[in-house]
């Protein structure tokens, strides 16, 4: 596997055909291989995010970011785009998946396709992960502690959001789950909520909470990162996806 990638940001047809903006990332070479679609967390389509698709790039991913918050906040600061799509009420669900599905196919139309393509979000980006999961057709999915996949927002809630209860029996991915054990959305009560509910549909999942670890554990920028948890957490998505988007 070489390291030498291209990274550059694009535009894709989004949600109801909008053109949207959106960073992708591709190894050298043209050999086949899956492709993963990277949901950005709450904070917004940053610095850290990029790495992220970057690093998916290195273990030898064609791999895309969408700009969740481009239609609210075109060419604004990271914090200020959030900001203003969290004062809006966040992201609405269907247009959430018409992004992503707009970059999965961005990435299926790629020369160097196998056809296959992951999700993985984090935080507010987990959840979306497995609603992309549970009503489009990818290969693998992967939640880094989403909040509100189970259980029910506090009052004040900034976002918008429900629950996926009623959506987790159409699951339609492999999904890989990886939660801090000290996190409050999800806690673990949720955490086990949508375990039970997996298991009672028989849907192949992976769980995996981590000590000492709260919420947004991967985010290098930022006090609640937790090497040891960040680096077992790569080292699973590294398999996970290997298993499920390989050739």
């Amino acid at each position: 596997m070489s390291d030498s990638l291209t990274a550059t940001t694009i535009r894709i047809t989004g949600h109801d055909g909008d053109e949207i903006e959106a960073y992708l990332a591709r190894p050298e070479g043209e050999e086949r291989r899956g492709g993963v679609v990277v949901i950005h967390h709450m904070p917004g389509y940053d610095r850290a995010t990029k790495e992220i698709v970057r690093r998916f790039a290195e273990l030898g991913y064609d791999a895309i970011c969408p700009n969740l918050y481009h239609r609210e906040a075109p060419g604004a600061a990271p914090d200020d785009a959030a900001a203003t799509a969290r004062a809006g009420g966040g992201v609405p669900d269907p247009r959430l998946l018409g992004d992503v599905a707009g970059a999965a196919a961005h990435l299926r139309a790629l020369p160097s396709s196998n056809g296959k393509v992951g999700v993985i979000g984090y935080c507010s980006g987990g959840r979306q992960s497995v609603l992309a999961a549970c009503n489009l057709d990818v290969d693998a999915a992967v939640d880094c502690y989403g909040a509100f996949v189970t259980g029910t927002p506090p009052e004040g809630f900034p976002l918008k959001v429900t629950n996926l209860v009623d959506q987790l029996p159409g699951l339609r991915a492999p999904l890989l789950g990886l939660f801090g054990a000290d996190d409050k959305y999800p806690g673990p009560e949720q955490v086990a909520e949508l375990e039970q509910i997996l298991s009672a549909h028989n849907k192949d999942f992976d769980f995996h909470s981590y000590e000492g670890a709260g919420h947004a554990f991967f985010a290098v920028d930022r006090v609640p990162y937790n090497v040891a948890a960040a680096n077992d957490g790569w080292e699973r998505i590294t398999a996970f996806y290997a298993k499920h988007l390989g050739a």
